[in-house]
């Protein structure tokens, strides 16, 4: 049997997704729809590496006064719970999804109260569940008012602990756990083109230099190096090999939680040992299928290998 991906959400939230027909700011609409899920980026990994059939445990730190969502969903998609609960409630983040142009609106509230008592909590539950080479997936933003070393902090721990971070943030929190000591980087890493430009301190326009900034993440000491480019897919690069992998997009319903798909699809081709080629195939397939459902929801198993036999690859020039 396969062992366990764990992820780790420390600042999660419900997301209450509001269809429109057209965002106008200022004027008063009428939804088509609206719907509840449970979000925070590890819980969306979680629950896609679950829809493809693969065991993953998931923990962070949800409030006590409305977790039945959460625990609702756990049970639902066979996610091993390994939450810590603390006072208070989830916060509420609402998305906006635009049916004409396809785009997504986010309003994030602020999260729970973390501090190094529950940092403490989290660590132990996943001393608890770890094995040497565990594959652990870190997502998302931080606490309010928390430094941004705290997945830093975290990742070395895990390091110290033999396993395989795979990390997926941005701004200040990407910077500091790229600045770790070689010994205690991530293994991979997943931003977006906006996230490594921000990193790395200049515009990436163009291919060629998404990839430049990309070799000098992998020079750190980073086995793998994902970066998603929206519509455009998104690169991949490892050892020497740099890939483009993209899937053309059709009636995309909510662009939310598509880079937390890829997510997943990466690291579910890490758990499988795949090779770079078929890893850029999982992990656009994973992202495209998503952009049809709301919530961290895959199709089938089959549908989605469908569209990753689909995946147009190409090598890159490095």
């Amino acid at each position: 049997m396969t062992s366990p991906i764990i992820t780790v959400t420390l600042n999660p939230a419900i997301d209450l997704t509001v269809t429109l027909d057209d965002l106008t700011p200022g004027k008063v609409h009428r939804a088509r729809a609206a719907q509840s899920n449970v979000g925070g980026k590890g819980i969306n990994v979680a629950g896609c590496i679950a829809d493809w059939g693969i065991p993953v445990v998931a923990t962070g730190v949800l409030g006590r006064g409305n977790d039945a969502t959460f625990t609702d969903f756990f049970k639902d998609k066979g996610i091993q719970d390994r939450f810590v609960r603390t006072a208070g409630d989830t916060r509420t983040n609402i998305k906006i999804a635009d049916v004409v142009t396809g785009t997504t609106t986010d309003i994030n509230l602020p999260g729970l109260t973390f501090d190094d008592e529950t940092y403490d909590m989290v660590l132990d539950v996943l001393r608890s569940e770890v094995v040497e080479s565990a594959l652990v997936v870190l997502a998302g933003s931080l606490p309010l008012g928390q430094p941004a070393s705290v997945w830093a902090r975290l990742t070395a721990d895990l390091c110290f602990l033999k396993c395989r971070v795979m990390l997926d943030t941005s701004g200040a929190p990407l910077a500091a756990s790229l600045a770790a000591p070689r010994e205690s980087l991530p293994f991979a890493v997943k931003p977006n083109r906006v996230e490594l430009e921000a990193w790395a301190g200049r515009p990436l326009k163009e291919v060629a230099d998404i990839v430049a900034a990309a070799r000098d993440v992998q020079a750190l000491g980073i086995e793998l190096v994902a970066v998603s480019r929206g519509e455009q897919g998104a690169i991949f690069l490892r050892g020497t090999t740099a890939l483009s992998a993209r899937l053309p997009v059709v009636n995309a319903l909510s662009t939310v939680g598509a880079g937390d798909a890829m997510v997943a699809g990466i690291a579910s081709a890490l758990a499988d040992n795949l090779g770079l080629e078929a890893l850029a195939r999982r992990a656009v397939a994973f992202a495209t299928a998503k952009l049809g459902r709301i919530g961290p929801n895959l199709p089938s198993p089959d549908d989605v290998r469908q569209l990753a036999r689909r995946v147009d690859v190409a090598v890159l020039a490095s």
